[in-house]
């Protein structure tokens, strides 16, 4: 009864997110094309409405099973969506960028359409899930990177503005684009805020780390790879903090950073073998 119970509450859940995450896609393209600020509003609203009932479907499916959900792909995916909504929604009280809306509700509405394409993998739980170190690490972790994540958009959105500049020729992204300026301090708040929570979950794994395997490091590829993201960040940091690496050097370096954190997340799961494969079968 209690697995009827949790996989009805994935589907729904799912169905319900992906629903609403797409309907924000829709009208923040919408807003992107019309610019009208009603589009924009419905965007947020609805990404909003599908943050609360993924929020609710996490919660659910965390105190029926008494663990947070991460210990399959499926889950993992989904948890990962839900950190890009709720990051998304609270740089835009921050920034109050409306165009950050064109790439957050596409992403997280994509990463919901394959998990709902997934088959239900059920597992029995391991007293290596219920743990709060694990939740800490898990959440500061998936926070870190959607902020990261956020910030590769504001890159591209960034390069593709000064491209419009540079060509002498108001086009439809010139006009419908914030200032260059604007997305760069947006997207280095989105970097200093993913590195800090991305740092809190690093040592959030490790002593977690030391209670399950005994050590806090063990070179597992997971961990080598996290480890080189980290550095990546924090040279990127230092290099504007040091010697002023802004503007176009920073959008193409926030471009190239989520790669390397989209191979860490993904990659090393798929290529490498390692003992966090534990938690994405």
């Amino acid at each position: 009864m209690l697995q009827e119970a949790l996989e009805q509450s994935m589907d729904i859940g799912i169905l319900g997110t992906l629903g609403l995450y797409s309907l924000s896609t829709v009208a923040y393209v919408c807003f992107l094309f019309m610019q009208k600020k009603g589009m924009h509003r419905y965007g947020v609203w609805l990404l909003l409405a599908g943050f609360a009932v993924h929020s609710l479907s996490i919660g659910y499916r965390t105190f029926m099973s008494g663990h947070i959900p991460v210990n399959t792909l499926r889950d993992t995916l989904s948890f990962a969506a839900w950190a890009v909504a709720g990051v998304f929604l609270l740089f835009h009280h921050r920034y109050r960028l409306k165009i950050m809306g064109i790439f957050a509700a596409p992403l997280a509405a994509v990463i919901m359409a394959v998990v709902a394409t997934m088959p239900v993998t059920t597992m029995a739980a391991k007293p290596m899930l219920k743990s709060i170190w694990l939740v800490a690490h898990v959440t500061f972790i998936f926070v870190g990177e959607a902020g990261l994540a956020l910030a590769c958009g504001l890159g591209v959105l960034y390069l593709t503005q000064e491209k419009a500049i540079k060509s002498k020729k108001p086009g439809f992204f010139f006009r419908r684009l914030p200032s260059l300026d604007q997305l760069d301090t947006a997207g280095y708040g989105c970097i200093l805020g993913g590195f800090l929570m991305m740092t809190l979950g690093l040592i959030m794994g490790v002593v977690y780390a030391k209670a399950i395997w005994g050590r806090f490091w063990s070179w597992d590829p997971k961990e080598v790879w996290s480890g080189i993201t980290w550095l990546l960040y924090a040279a990127m940091i230092h290099m504007r903090l040091s010697v002023g690496w802004q503007g176009r050097r920073s959008a193409i370096m926030a471009i190239l950073g989520f790669a390397t954190v989209l191979f860490t997340f993904l990659g090393v799961n798929l290529f490498l073998s390692g003992h966090h494969g534990e938690f994405t079968r």
